[in-house]
């Protein structure tokens, strides 16, 4: 069975704003079919890099929600039983090969460890997916490139990847903007005000300082849009903060009341 391209087209421009050369570089790294690693906290923008250079490229991406359930079967593919028989059905990985797809394996150290060993001939010079269950060798298509990310801050030691894993691939460090930058990316975003924008950032960034005193991760850039998304639909900018960006991070009562505290004093 073919599978259409275009499925996996990007057909719209997803929206980010550059923090440094990480265009250029990865650029670079597609040009010679690099794997690449995105590593940073959770909602910093590594998801919509990656969208963002998939379109760029104009190449398809397939992405993958790595899960701890999942297994090399679900990257691979599988034997389906039907009423005349068995039919194979291509893993999202094997039809990224196939089709020369970008494949976007996102937060990979969830899946399990035996799992990601399943991606290791792809990330060298064999570039090759091995379907054992199969009996076939798939070389990968030339213009097929492999990227995973991960939160290096998020991860317990049990579930960090493996040296042998990590040294097959470039790899970009993502964190947070700085205020200006993230402000201008909120407005952006949602078409909020600058002023509005700025005090939004503004309690990200102290939410972010908690972070080892009482967080465990601090406030990211995706609730920051949801915030403004509220208050520009005509939520009361201190409910939607509390319901963006307090609730969802903390049930610690102190933290809550440092952070409403903050919220209070920006939209007095």
């Amino acid at each position: 069975m073919t599978t259409n391209k275009e499925q996996y087209q990007i057909q719209q421009e997803p929206f980010y704003q550059p923090k440094g050369n990480e265009v250029a570089l990865y650029e670079a790294a597609y040009r010679s079919r690099l794997p690449v690693m995105v590593k940073g906290p959770t909602g910093c923008g590594k998801s919509r890099f990656i969208e963002h250079m998939a379109w760029k490229l104009g190449k398809p991406l397939i992405t993958v929600a790595c899960n701890e359930d999942m297994t090399a079967s679900d990257l691979v593919g599988r034997y389906l039983l039907e009423s005349n028989g068995t039919r194979w059905l291509d893993g999202p990985l094997t039809t990224a090969a196939r089709i020369g797809a970008i494949c976007y394996l996102d937060e990979i150290v969830e899946a399990r460890q035996d799992t990601t060993v399943v991606i290791h001939p792809l990330t060298d010079h064999r570039r090759t997916l091995p379907l054992d269950k199969k009996g076939e060798l798939i070389q990968a298509h030339p213009d097929f490139q492999l990227v995973i990310s991960y939160n290096p801050g998020y991860q317990s030691l049990m579930k960090d990847l493996k040296q042998s894993t990590k040294q097959r691939f470039t790899a970009f460090e993502f964190d947070y903007p700085a205020a200006e930058l993230e402000t201008t990316i909120v407005a952006k975003e949602t078409g909020m005000d600058e002023a509005v924008s700025a005090k939004l950032v503004k309690i990200g960034q102290t939410a972010r300082n908690l972070k080892g005193h009482g967080l465990d991760e601090g406030i990211s850039t995706r609730l920051l849009v949801y915030a403004a998304t509220l208050i520009k639909d005509g939520v009361d900018p201190k409910d939607a903060c509390r319901m963006a960006l307090v609730r969802p991070i903390t049930d610690d009562a102190d933290i809550r009341d440092t952070l409403d505290h903050a919220i209070d004093a920006l939209f007095a």
